[in-house]
């Protein structure tokens, strides 16, 4: 017997409505069901929601990191303490095992709100770790290669888009995707007047939310490919959403990405795929996790997944 599990925040009901049995309630889903009016849901599998429930853990350990290193930098601004340049840097860190309040009290209370950004700090590398090790035998391992290839996009955001969307074969054209993450706009019309507003917001709010923030990530430095691939010989690679730190999806200097890179020779007529992406601003995806179509530049891929593509344009 085939069963549907329909989604109840779109279950139509009368607004004069106002009796509620467990008789009526089945008699309007059945005239629903016959109509054609439910809306399916996907259930995810226990694989899925074990992942989405780690990537949601570091979103709230990522949260109260903020929280926490706010609450230290009001306690030096009420003390008349300023650091000269960047908060929350490696000299900054080393800045505030320096300072030294006038009461006791304060400086004790400044010295555990230190640690308990420092605890969190731990506990975010321990889950980034956990998560990029489960990304080869995920499900999504695929799937994570083709958004890597999207700018502002690396290994972690990839599994969190996998894990908060699931599957996306479900939908048929990019529309669907965006509206499924709340990123169309509002609407109000009516006659010949037509109002939209802003976006509607539905749908899970940490897809959303690394859609958003990788539409407003940009690269401060744009290299030629020589300089490029020298940089990348030279200095470690780092994460493209958290400068400084380092990225478990980057690929490393030296591997064999890397070195295919650097023994490829520059073309005339057409550029290699190495110079093209650093003309960009963006590095290469590494070879555990090689895309077979490029969704950026719309070469393949189901077109769902090509809706990242504009969304990082909002």
């Amino acid at each position: 017997m085939a069963c549907l599990i329909a989604a109840p925040g779109k279950i139509a009901r009368p607004a004069t409505d106002r009796v509620k049995t467990d008789r009526r309630d089945a008699e309007l889903l059945v005239r629903l069901l016959m109509a054609g009016q439910l809306s399916a849901v996907r259930v995810p599998s226990v694989r899925e929601e074990a992942c989405r429930d780690l990537v949601r853990a570091r979103e709230d350990v990522r949260s109260d990191l903020m929280r926490a290193r706010h609450r230290v930098g009001k306690l030096l601004l009420r003390h008349d303490r300023r650091f000269d340049g960047n908060n929350w840097t490696k000299a900054h860190r080393q800045w505030l095992n320096h300072v030294e309040l006038d009461d006791s009290v304060a400086q004790a209370v400044l010295l555990d709100s230190v640690r308990a950004v420092d605890a969190l700090l731990v506990r975010r590398e321990a889950l980034e770790r956990q998560m990029a090790a489960l990304v080869p035998d995920s499900p999504w391992a695929q799937t994570i290669g083709r958004l890597r290839c999207l700018r502002g996009i690396d290994t972690l955001s990839a599994l969190g888009l996998a894990a908060e969307i699931g599957d996306f074969e479900r939908f048929d054209r990019p529309g669907r995707l965006m509206s499924f993450l709340g990123l169309v706009p509002s609407e109000h019309s009516s006659g010949e007047k037509r109002r939209q507003g802003a976006i509607t917001k539905s749908g899970s709010e940490h897809a959303r939310r690394l859609l958003v923030e990788a539409g407003g990530t940009t690269d401060g430095a744009r290299h030629t490919g020589a300089s490029w691939l020298a940089a990348r010989t030279v200095s470690p690679s780092t994460c493209a959403r958290s400068p400084g730190r380092r990225s478990a999806g980057c690929t490393a200097p030296g591997s064999a990405s890397t070195q295919s890179a650097q023994s490829a020779g520059p073309s005339s007529r057409s550029p290699s795929r190495a110079s093209w992406q650093a003309s960009a601003g963006r590095s290469p995806p590494p070879t555990d996790f090689a895309p077979q179509h490029d969704v950026g530049r719309g070469g393949g891929g189901h077109p769902a997944l090509r809706a990242s593509a504009s969304a990082t344009q909002l």
